[in-house]
């Protein structure tokens, strides 16, 4: 007799949950998931609560609690950005151009030195 788990189908992932998950603007998801991650780190580096953290933010408990649960329909990659200045990070943006070989369009891709 089979269990449940010996009719699991195992599938490698591309690395991005939300791609795996069929999600069309996946990369720009992962990249604020990063971002609102970074975040998280500060705050739990300094151990703030909610409310101080929302404090410094300049936001709400309520909207400090959504982004710790990764909630980030209310936040745009710039809003998430500039919190993270107001955590005293120095945030640089980089636009260059995609190598030639690849075919697809460019990418979001979010690092933290």
């Amino acid at each position: 007799m089979k269990t449940k788990t010996e009719d699991l189908k195992l599938v490698p992932s591309s690395g991005n949950v939300f791609e795996d998950m069929g999600f069309k603007d996946a990369e720009q998801r992962l990249a604020k998931a990063k971002l609102a991650s970074r975040i998280q780190d500060i705050i739990d580096e300094h151990g703030w609560n909610q409310d101080e953290a929302g404090e410094l933010l300049g936001i709400n408990q309520p909207k400090v609690s959504a982004l710790l649960k990764g909630r980030l329909e209310g936040f745009s990659m710039e809003r998430l950005l500039t919190l993270l200045t107001r955590l005293d990070q120095d945030v640089t943006i980089t636009v260059k151009e995609k190598p030639h070989r690849r075919k697809d369009h460019g990418h979001f891709i979010v690092a933290f030195a």
